[in-house]
C-alpha cells in the first residue's frame, strides 16, 4: 500500500455520508461579523497526501508538533470568504480560535451541478470514522486480503465494509454518462432515418428528371456537370437546415453546460465540423443516384421515357 489516513470525510460524495456545517470568522471578529459556512474536517497529517490535495502556500500538519492541535488548513474559498490578505500565520476562529498554516487548491466535493466550490477547513485529529488507503493497483487483490485480515483479528464479530474512492466519483458523472448514452442513441438514429429520407428523396428526383438528364447528356452535358446539376438544389437546403440548427444546438448546449461548475466552451469548430459531416453525407447520398443515373445510356433512358 502506498499511504493511510484516516479522517471525518472523503473529499467526495459517498452513499450516506452527510457533510457537516460550521461558522468561521476573523479571531475577534465573531460578535461583528455574519460567520462564512463552510465544512470542518477532522484528519491526520497523511490526509493531504493520501488524496493529492495541492498545498499552494504554508506547510501540512505534523503530529511532532504541539501546537498543530491549534492549526487549521483551509482551501482558497475559505481565504476568500473571509478576505484574509496574508492568510499564513492569520487566526480564525470556528469553536476554538486557529492558527492558518497552509491553503491548499480548492476542490468540489459536493456533486458537479449547482454547487460551487465551499470554504474548506482541515485540523488535525484522530477522527475514528473512515480509515482511506491508498493501494497500489498491480497487487489489488492481495493488499485488500491483506487488510481484510487485520480488520478480522481485530474485529473479527463485525464485517469489513469498504468502497473504491472511484466509485464516488463515477456517481458525480453517472447522469452525465446516462444522458450521453441516451442523446448518442437518438441522434444516431436520427441521421439514420435522416439518411434514409434523404437517400430515397434523391433517388425519387432523380428518376423524376431521368428524360431530362438524357436530353443533357444527347446535348454535350459531362457526367459531373450532371452530378452537379442534381446535388445542388439538396445542398442548398442542407446548408439553410445547419444555418438553423447551428444557432439553437449551441443554445441548447450552452444552456445545458451552465449547470456545471467546470465546464467547456462551444467552440465554433465544432459546428464547422459537423456541417462538414453533413455535407458530406448528403452528397455521398446525392453522388451515388447521380452517378447511377449519369451513366445510363441517353438513348436507353430517352426510350424508356
Amino acid at each position: 500500500m502506498a499511504s493511510v489516513s484516516i479522517g471525518d470525510y472523503l473529499p467526495v460524495t459517498m452513499d450516506g455520508v452527510k457533510r457537516n456545517g460550521n461558522s468561521f470568522w476573523n479571531d475577534g471578529r465573531q460578535n461583528q461579523d455574519v460567520g462564512v459556512g463552510g465544512q470542518n474536517w477532522i484528519v491526520d497529517d497523511d490526509y493531504i497526501a493520501t488524496f493529492g490535495i495541492k498545498i499552494l502556500e504554508g506547510r501540512n500538519f505534523n503530529m511532532n508538533m504541539p501546537t498543530d492541535s491549534a492549526a487549521i488548513i483551509v482551501n482558497q474559498k475559505m481565504v476568500k470568504e473571509l478576505n484574509i490578505k496574508n492568510p499564513i500565520g492569520a487566526k480564525i476562529r470556528n469553536y476554538a480560535t486557529y492558527t492558518i498554516i497552509a491553503v491548499v487548491e480548492d476542490f468540489i466535493f459536493g456533486n458537479m451541478r449547482n454547487e460551487d466550490v465551499k470554504p474548506l477547513a482541515l485540523v488535525i485529529g484522530g477522527s475514528p470514522n473512515m480509515m482511506s488507503i491508498k493501494l497500489k493497483s498491480d497487487k489489488m487483490e492481495q493488499s485488500i486480503q491483506e487488510i481484510t485480515n487485520v480488520w478480522n483479528k481485530f474485529s473479527p464479530n463485525q464485517k469489513i465494509q469498504y468502497t473504491f474512492l472511484d466509485e464516488g466519483f463515477a456517481m458525480l458523472y453517472a447522469d452525465v454518462q446516462r444522458t450521453q448514452v441516451i442523446v448518442s442513441t437518438f441522434a444516431g438514429l436520427a441521421i439514420f432515418i435522416a439518411c434514409l429520407g434523404l437517400f430515397g428523396l434523391a433517388a425519387f428526383v432523380t428518376q423524376q428528371r431521368t428524360k431530362e438528364i438524357g436530353i443533357r447528356k444527347v446535348l454535350g452535358a459531362s457526367l459531373l456537370g450532371i452530378i452537379k446539376l442534381l446535388s445542388t438544389d439538396f445542398i442548398k437546403l442542407i446548408f439553410i437546415a445547419i444555418l438553423i440548427a447551428c444557432p439553437i444546438g449551441w443554445w441548447a448546449m450552452n444552456t445545458w453546460l451552465q449547470d456545471f461548475n467546470y465546464r467547456i466552451s462551444i467552440q465554433a469548430w465544432i459546428f464547422i465540423l459537423a456541417g462538414i459531416a453533413s455535407m458530406l453525407i448528403a452528397f455521398g447520398t446525392i453522388f451515388y443516384h447521380a452517378l447511377k443515373i449519369g451513366r445510363i445510356n441517353p438513348v436507353n433512358s430517352l426510350k424508356d421515357e
